[in-house]
């Protein structure tokens, strides 16, 4: 871990986390091929953890029920903020946890509701993540251009590493 300390990360993460709606969870297929797809942010507070729902007859849920190493990554151009997690997946049965998760969204999804046999509950457990964050497209832009010109290495904000 750099200079950052984990409380500090964890703050700069959960904020990434937040400003993004839609998240790309990788997974890796039986043929070892790594696959991502989209899937919505849950509105909670980021703690280490990352829930989903996804449905259990998919291919991302068996990939993560065989190997349950993924990967997670946010990105946010405007804000020039991006994050990636690699993490350990869960698919664990909690009514509760199904009930704080659940917004009407879903029914798009499933029609049998909160009750529909096909949820699952997707839980990631992060063991390590990083970030860039920069300050927006425009002054990312300005640093590129000034680096061509100066042939110095530009100013895109800053990046760290943490372990989870």
């Amino acid at each position: 871990m750099s200079e950052m300390t984990r409380e500090d990360a964890l703050e700069t993460i959960a904020s990434i986390v937040k400003d993004v709606k839609f998240a790309m969870l990788t997974t890796t297929t039986a043929e070892g091929h790594l696959h991502a797809r989209p899937m919505t942010t849950q509105e909670k507070e980021y703690d280490g953890d990352l829930w989903f729902i996804g449905a259990k007859d998919s291919e991302a849920v068996a990939d993560m029920r065989a190997r349950p190493q993924v990967n997670v990554s946010f990105s946010n151009p405007s804000k020039g903020s991006y994050l990636s997690i690699t993490g350990t997946a869960e698919l664990p049965t909690d009514p509760d946890k199904l009930d704080e998760l659940w917004s009407d969204m879903y029914k798009i999804y499933f029609e049998g509701g909160k009750q529909d046999p096909n949820i699952q509950l997707i839980k990631i457990s992060s063991h390590g993540a990083e970030f860039w964050e920069g300050d927006g497209k425009i002054r990312t832009l300005f640093e590129m251009a000034k680096g061509l010109v100066t042939r110095q290495q530009p100013d895109l904000g800053k990046n760290d590493t943490v372990k989870l």
